[in-house]
């Protein structure tokens, strides 16, 4: 059994496509990719490319045509408890509060009364919520539901936390916020995380690690380390954009989505 805190992801060989009027489309095509246990890698490409399918094949909501998907050297057959997902609505429960809504991946998988309102507590403080928490969701903003949904997530303790564009429909400088929220999150947890966007800014800010898909049948044509650190500690989210080396970053990852058989 692999440690819980040492899940490697790994995609070999894995080609993807649908089935559309009898005739089969490719979706993605010779994705290799590796992420440690503890990168925040951002995904960003053109509409189409595959970076949905790229996720969902991780999540275990659906099987490769081709190729292995793996978490700690273990195929993925299906969605996971090491695996939480973060979509780009929120899936709350409008007649459960706040705060029941974190609790319940607990209660449903044993977890004590006593415990699972520590871990409930514990997250909803995390995302700025602790007063909100008797609160039904359509009480909420949309940057609230979305923080509730990342609590919900992180409470069931996943290893992986996989998000689809979960800043997609806010507003810029709620969108910001939940950002700069995040980074700390991903800072205090030490979780893995994948971010789907198709934002360059918001790739950029965001990842210890930044990808970029070509036009479908989606590849990876670049693969690039985010750079803001200082003797391995990263800067305070809100001096990230006033950087050089943000910027320069921004221009390549722009570049690769523009030109995408650029080499990774």
């Amino acid at each position: 059994m692999t440690d819980r805190h040492d899940r490697r992801v790994e995609f070999r060989g894995v080609r993807h496509h649908f089935t559309v009027g009898g005739a089969a489309v490719p979706a993605l095509d010779r994705i290799d990719l590796t992420i440690e246990p503890g990168e925040f890698v951002t995904l960003a490409g053109p509409s189409g490319c595959g970076k949905t399918t790229l996720l969902r094949l991780l999540a275990g909501f659906m099987t490769a045509s081709e190729g292995t998907v793996a978490v700690g050297g273990d195929a993925v057959r299906g969605p996971g408890e090491e695996r939480g997902v973060v979509f780009q609505q929120p899936t709350l429960y409008p007649w459960l509060s706040v705060r029941r809504n974190v609790e319940l991946g607990p209660k449903l998988r044993g977890v004590s009364a006593h415990d699972r309102a520590e871990t409930a507590s514990r997250y909803l403080e995390m995302v700025g919520l602790a007063d909100f928490e008797k609160h039904r969701p359509y009480e909420l903003s949309g940057g609230m539901q979305q923080r509730c949904q990342i609590a919900r997530v992180l409470a069931n303790e996943p290893d992986i936390v996989l998000m689809d564009e979960p800043f997609g429909a806010l507003d810029a400088l709620t969108r910001e916020r939940l950002q700069s929220e995040l980074l700390e999150i991903w800072r205090a947890t030490g979780r893995t995380i994948l971010f789907i966007t198709h934002s360059v800014d918001e790739a950029v800010f965001l990842g210890s690690r930044v990808l970029v898909m070509s036009p479908r049948p989606g590849r990876i044509v670049l693969d690039r380390p985010a750079v803001f650190s200082d003797g391995g500690v990263r800067v305070p989210a809100d001096e990230i954009r006033a950087l050089p080396e943000y910027v320069a970053l921004c221009d390549e990852v722009r570049g690769a989505i523009h030109a995408p058989t650029a080499v990774a």
